[in-house]
């Protein structure tokens, strides 16, 4: 399986929200590139989506019209597309619950309305910046089990920002390890369960989980 979800893991501040607001061009860089499919990226790239720690629904519009919000502000809602995000909301179980308003939905189905708004776009790279913080324990983890699935499903890129060590194991296929301020690559870890059916579920059943959760506790380093 081809590696694809990396996460960025370090001491509060030390600034991996900033990367992912540089990758994404919303906030200038003070040096070096950003690449993205080998091309430099100077400004707000269209092949990047990006998911903040709350899910920004528009209380006023249905679920239906909140998905097709990217479209509309890149100008880009054509029938083509919305086909594809209604094949979306039907594939990821929110078609019959187009017409309702963010009120009126769980704090998970909430989430996956946002990953699709994302994904309307089709982008070929998800930035998530502690995307399931604002949810509750219970489901946060059903949550980036859903997610975990539809990012494979779809092919998608993503790079996440998680303070939970045991997200960030269980939803990567590498953790990078980021001391405190100013931040600097510490360490890469490779992350496999070589289990069969991989699913954040799965992969903290595993015995390895504890390993990597030893590991990484132990290089949080907050005096770095």
């Amino acid at each position: 399986m081809k590696e694809n979800l990396l996460a960025l893991y370090g001491p509060s501040g030390c600034g991996k929200s900033t990367l992912l607001s540089i990758i994404s061009g919303l906030e200038p860089k003070t040096g070096g590139n950003v690449y993205i499919n080998g091309d430099i990226s100077l400004d707000i790239s269209p092949e990047v989506g990006y998911m903040l720690q709350r899910d920004n629904l528009l209380e006023w519009r249905t679920i239906y019209n909140n998905v097709m919000f990217g479209l509309e502000i890149r100008n880009i809602r054509t029938k083509n597309n919305e086909l594809y995000v209604e094949e979306l909301l039907k594939k990821y179980g929110l078609y019959d619950f187009k017409d309702k308003y963010p009120s009126q939905l769980s704090g998970g189905m909430r989430q996956r309305a946002a990953l699709i708004r994302t994904l309307a776009i089709k982008p070929k790279i998800l930035l998530l910046d502690e995307a399931f913080s604002a949810l509750d324990s219970q489901t946060r983890m059903v949550v980036t089990n859903d997610i975990y699935k539809i990012l494979r499903a779809e092919k998608i890129t993503a790079i996440i920002v998680t303070h939970d060590i045991s997200e960030s194991i269980s939803m990567s296929d590498r953790v990078i390890v980021l001391t405190g301020r100013p931040a600097k690559i510490k360490q890469i870890h490779k992350i496999d369960f070589e289990i069969q059916n991989r699913t954040p579920i799965n992969c903290r059943k595993s015995p390895k989980f504890s390993e990597y959760f030893d590991t990484l506790w132990k290089e949080l380093d907050v005096h770095a």
